[in-house]
């Protein structure tokens, strides 16, 4: 991503979204052109000049001190992930930025996790959301991704173009735009990788959804929320959905969907359980020839699997 003018988008969208009393300020009365704050106003409201924050807005102002971007921060009213955000545009770039990366591998005890949690569907995210290791339950709800090609192993790229997801997530489009969000936010903290740079421009082409949800700059770090399903087999199933940093592994993600005892979905992850046992698993298109990745491999039986 060429640096100035992402870090002049994010400003200029979140800037959009203000009101003059939303930062203590007193409309004038003067028609605005466009929406939110003006420049003028933004750099009141964080106590710097008008003609230092347009310089920092157009990505002209050099190295800028931590105290001016907390006070622009503070200004923009932005969370912990926009500020965040808002640092990675600023920083220069370093070697985990240079768009060489060591290939992710998930270590051995981490796939017996996987593996202790078989009554509920988990797997194991990686950089661009790259699906780095699955057990039986998630490759029978969403997919086996380590049955795809190499460049096919990654949730995002199912979610936007695999035509089973559509159908699966009951609430397609909020998953999608958060999706597009924690894309985002990858964007800007690793500007040079090249694999990340070609997942989005292939969403950009044939996705129609995917460029209004790129363009309003919305960042997202993996949380929680709830999901719902609309499985062909076992029809309508709800999780609560926990993403989990795992410790020493700052790029992987533990994603778990959770189901409450008793309820009918546990119920139907048995029967998925048993239908997935005789050999049925995964519901995402196979289509495509192999190609080189970081790595390849191939499910395991029953157990956690990935690529190798």
């Amino acid at each position: 991503m060429e640096r100035n003018a992402e870090l002049a988008d994010f400003l200029r969208t979140r800037r959009a979204r203000l009101r003059p009393e939303d930062v203590g300020l007193v409309a004038d009365g003067r028609i605005r052109r466009v929406p939110g704050l003006r420049r003028e106003e933004l750099a009141r409201s964080a106590g710097i000049s008008t003609e230092y924050y347009t310089r920092v807005e157009q990505g002209r102002a050099g190295n800028i001190s931590r105290e001016i971007l907390d006070a622009i921060a503070t200004a923009l009213l932005l969370d912990e992930v926009e500020r965040s955000h808002l640092d990675d545009l600023c920083a220069g770039d370093s070697p985990r930025r240079n768009g060489v990366s060591r290939p992710q591998q998930v270590r051995p005890g981490l796939l017996q996790l996987l593996d202790t949690l078989g009554h509920v569907p988990a797997f194991i995210l990686g950089r661009r959301t790259d699906v780095l290791a699955s057990n039986q339950l998630a490759r029978a709800l969403i997919t086996d991704f380590s049955a795809l090609p190499a460049r096919k192993r990654n949730f995002a790229h199912f979610l936007f173009l695999d035509p089973a997801a559509r159908p699966l997530f009951s609430d397609w489009e909020r998953i999608a735009a958060d999706t597009a969000a924690v894309l985002r936010m990858e964007a800007g903290r690793h500007r040079h990788d090249h694999r990340l740079a070609d997942l989005i421009g292939e969403l950009m082409l044939r996705v129609p959804e995917f460029n209004g949800w790129w363009a309003s700059h919305h960042v997202r770090q993996r949380s929680h929320a709830t999901k719902r399903c609309r499985h062909p087999v076992v029809g309508e199933l709800s999780f609560d959905y926990e993403a989990l940093q795992l410790p020493g592994e700052p790029e992987q993600t533990l994603c778990v969907y959770t189901v409450k005892p008793g309820s009918p979905t546990q119920d139907s992850l048995r029967l998925l359980a048993s239908w997935s046992a005789d050999g049925q698993v995964g519901l995402g298109v196979r289509g495509g020839e192999d190609i080189a990745a970081e790595s390849v491999g191939q499910p395991s039986g029953g157990s956690a699997s990935h690529p190798r």
